[in-house]
């Protein structure tokens, strides 16, 4: 009997739903999502600066694929051949006892407004409270960032408190929000 492969490179599709796929970050996605990034640098700032350049978009993809403490999905429209639409990141994951991780994630201007998000940001919770085991995720929002704000209460979560100067971002301490959802209890369904 041929030995185990215990190095398989994960599924291209993670999840799956009616407009949208989400899929692993890989090193032939460099040029796309960062000309996405570019192109969209107005409409992600202030809150948001994903990699713009392939050199900095590698060490993302490459942390991403490496840290035990990271998930990273690429955001996928179906009806457009698989173009990325954004993407959605899942880090610091504590397991054991607190079974949590932190949400980032970002819409591309192209894919903005047109529930891409919503609908990605549902699968990635199934992903998150299915196989990956977690039991709590949380999303750090600056509280003028309406659309971000938005997108988490359509998903279901709740706003647990205020942390002033809590994420130093383009220069400076900035507060935001914390808002959070928890798993489905399994005895409700």
């Amino acid at each position: 009997m041929p030995e185990a492969n215990n190095h398989r490179p994960p599924p291209t599709h993670m999840a799956e739903g009616p407009r949208t796929t989400l899929r692993r970050f890989t090193a032939a996605d460099a040029a796309e999502f960062t000309a996405r990034a570019r192109e969209s640098r107005a409409h992600h700032r202030p809150w948001l600066f994903p990699p713009e350049h392939p050199a900095a978009y590698a060490a993302y993809a490459r942390t991403l694929a490496r840290d035990p403490a990271r998930e990273g999905f690429l955001v996928c429209e179906r009806d457009a051949g698989g173009a990325i639409a954004g993407f959605i990141n899942i880090n610091n994951i504590v397991l054991g006892g607190f079974r949590s991780g932190a949400l980032g994630y970002g819409a591309f201007r192209h894919a903005a407004g047109r529930g891409l998000m919503s609908e990605a940001l549902r699968l990635v919770l199934g992903l998150a409270f299915g196989p990956l085991g977690l039991h709590r995720l949380e999303a750090n929002i600056q509280p003028a960032n309406a659309a971000s704000v938005a997108l988490v209460e359509r998903a279901g979560f709740r706003l647990e408190g205020f942390s002033p100067d809590f994420l130093f971002i383009d220069g400076a301490w900035r507060d935001h929000e914390r808002w959070a959802i928890t798993a489905p209890d399994p005895a409700t369904g």
